[in-house]
């Protein structure tokens, strides 16, 4: 990614709920336009930090930069350029599609002339129209979702905060509302957005990956993907859950689950490289008797990522560009 205008900031940011050290520590740099993605489990501090970044929590120490202004002295004056949309559904379901977002658009400031003209336009943008008088609480999951970033974005914000926007909602409904944000990162627009999605996740320009309130690794999925480079092996075998078990117990491996009808092996961090593991693995296997059993390198996935930091590794973090930019 090419240096670009650097629109959200922190230095050391931390939050604490008496004994309880929920944000710890976070330095972050997100530039315009970025689909900036944070993963990682429940309670490892996603909300809390956006919720920070937003200016509704106080941090217990540690700055916050967002748009220009300090955050919280400056929540009220960020407010007006920020769209926030909850897990939770949480608009007016006995009002219509039209009605919430005309009102949004007033609480933002928009009337007459300029309020119709982007009612029309958000309308369009998110295929609306059809239900545009339609009740909100009559609405599918899938287009209460639509609806809620139609009124997350119609005052036009500079930046968008998705707190897992998508949970309960079908593929085909998610993979539509990516289409949007991408859409909408395009136009100059920062998204940032929690999520429990790998298949999400991966879609982030970076990520950065949150444990126990840490920044526990960040960069681009492809980058965080390369840190496994050489620790993935693919088994192929017969009474695949009795293999598992048999693999399970192998000084090699750091973390083992089935994929259809293979085993895929995380191997650990001072295992030989995939290729003689998996020659390792194979032997082990057909000495236990599993005969027919085939292993080879495999591609690691986002979800390795995951295991391996959650096990308490510490991969290796790409220069990064955006925390380059002054």
């Amino acid at each position: 990614m090419n240096a670009r205008e650097t629109v959200v900031e922190t230095h050391a940011l931390t939050r604490r709920f008496g004994d309880t050290v929920a944000v710890d520590g976070i330095d972050l740099a997100v530039a315009r336009g970025e689909v900036f993605g944070f993963l990682g489990p429940n309670g490892s501090g996603k909300s809390t930090l956006m919720r920070m970044l937003l200016g509704l929590l106080l941090p217990s120490a540690g700055q916050a930069r967002v748009l220009g202004w300090e955050m919280p002295r400056d929540a009220e004056r960020l407010r007006p350029s920020v769209g926030y949309m909850t897990q939770r559904f949480s608009l007016y379901e006995e009002l219509t599609v039209e009605e919430n977002l005309r009102f949004a658009g007033e609480v933002f400031g928009l009337f007459g002339r300029r309020l119709r003209a982007r009612l029309d336009l958000v309308i369009a943008a998110h295929a609306l129209d059809p239900f545009r008088r339609r009740r909100a609480g009559a609405l599918s999951g899938g287009w209460k979702q639509r609806l809620a970033l139609a009124v997350a974005t119609v005052h036009e914000p500079l930046l968008l905060v998705l707190d897992e926007p998508t949970a309960g909602v079908d593929p085909q409904s998610r993979r539509s509302f990516w289409e949007r944000l991408f859409e909408l990162a395009a136009g100059g627009t920062t998204i940032l957005v929690s999520t429990h999605y790998m298949d999400e996740a991966v879609r982030c320009h970076r990520l950065c990956v949150l444990r126990d309130g840490r920044r526990a690794a960040l960069g681009t999925p492809a980058a965080l993907l390369g840190a496994l480079h050489g620790r993935v092996v693919e088994c192929r075998v017969d009474r695949i859950e009795a293999a598992i078990a048999q693999l399970a117990k192998a000084p090699e491996v750091a973390s083992i689950t089935q994929l259809g009808d293979s085993a895929h092996v995380l191997l650990a961090p001072d295992a030989p490289p995939a290729e003689v593991a998996a020659e390792l693995l194979r032997r082990r296997l057909e000495h236990a008797g599993f005969a027919g059993a085939a292993a080879a390198p495999g591609s690691a996935a986002l979800e390795d990522v995951f295991v391996a930091l959650l096990r308490g590794e510490r991969l290796a973090e790409a220069p990064d560009a955006a925390e380059r930019v002054s």
